[in-house]
């Protein structure tokens, strides 16, 4: 059976975002999809989906738009990520859960489902690093981390109060080929692939042995629409389910880019503050949950992603379009 949706994107023009988008338009429909964000570029999408300026802390836009585009679904992913948010601290608070909150009122008034990210960020250093549990004691020492819990927390609570369709899971860093990076702790497995084509070293801004549960991005936007398209009888959980593909070290990183592009060298440059971040993160999630209320199940590992990535870059590197 086809579904329809009307959705609405904010963060369109992010990492994530971007991507999400396309993939939204191709199952829905270009009519049917409404890309947003607070930078007016539209040329991201080469004008073939609809895109208006939008700014999450204006909550009167929000509602005029989920109005005016007569929207039933909502992904939310307006936010400033975990390095930017250490920087920016009352910024990020102010964008991560203000941002949200007039997202799921305006969702509650129209009646529409939302999806909100979350992220292995949502853990900190108390909660078991090794097959970290859906249901975990969360205690993050990152403002990123505050805001993600704090919104799987206000989500749960517009559910149960007010009966808003929110869903959502908490991602694992994500790798992708398309967007370059945005200001991740995790942003350093996307990173290490343009070096490794453009000049064969890099320089990792986190220690060799530091795990981390990681994602190529077809994966992650499998995860968000399966989620959203989930039969809600089956979810005994219903915001946050942790999803992972698969997790590795940057040593184990550079060994496996070594297979494709054996002179590649890498060199360490620690930054203090991410690795301290990482630190706290889990080496890698158990996400059985998701496994068995909506059948997640990753596409790629490691061997798969690193080969992809590196044939889709190097294509661009000979294209002079990297």
């Amino acid at each position: 059976m086809k579904i329809t949706r009307r959705v609405l994107v904010t963060g369109a023009l992010g990492q994530i975002g971007s991507e999400l988008t396309t993939a939204l338009c191709e199952r829905y429909g270009y009519d049917n999809v409404v890309a947003t964000d607070l930078k007016d570029d539209r040329s991201v999408f080469d004008g073939r989906v609809a895109f208006e300026p939008l700014d999450v802390m204006k909550p009167e836009q929000i509602d005029a738009a989920l109005e005016r585009h007569r929207i039933d679904t909502v992904y939310h992913l307006a936010a400033v990520l975990s390095a930017i948010a250490e920087m920016a601290p009352l910024k990020a608070w102010h964008i991560n859960m203000d941002g949200l909150f007039y997202v799921l009122e305006a969702a509650r008034t129209r009646r529409c489902a939302v999806f909100f990210p979350s992220s292995i960020g949502a853990f900190g250093p108390t909660t078991p690093l090794d097959g970290t549990p859906q249901d975990a004691i969360q205690r993050p020492n990152t403002m990123y981390g505050v805001t993600k819990v704090s919104g799987e927390l206000l989500c749960d609570y517009f559910h149960k109060r007010y009966g808003v369709d929110t869903r959502g899971v908490r991602f694992p860093g994500i790798i992708s080929n398309v967007t370059p990076p945005g200001g991740g702790t995790t942003d350093y497995a996307v990173t290490i692939f343009y070096e490794a084509i453009k000049r064969k070293r890099y320089a990792c801004i986190l220690r060799g042995d530091t795990s981390l549960d990681m994602m190529y991005m077809p994966d992650a936007i499998k995860a968000a629409i399966m989620v959203m398209e989930a039969d809600p009888s089956r979810l005994r959980h219903r915001n946050s389910f942790n999803v992972t593909a698969m997790h590795f070290t940057p040593e184990v990183l550079a060994a496996e880019i070594r297979k494709h592009i054996p002179e590649f060298v890498m060199d360490y440059k620690v930054d203090e503050m991410r690795q301290a971040i990482a630190d706290s993160w889990p080496n890698w999630m158990d996400d059985r949950a998701a496994r068995e209320e909506w059948d997640w199940a990753p596409d790629y590992d490691l061997p798969r992603m690193t080969a992809d990535m590196i044939a889709v870059l190097r294509d661009r590197s000979e294209a002079n379009v990297l």
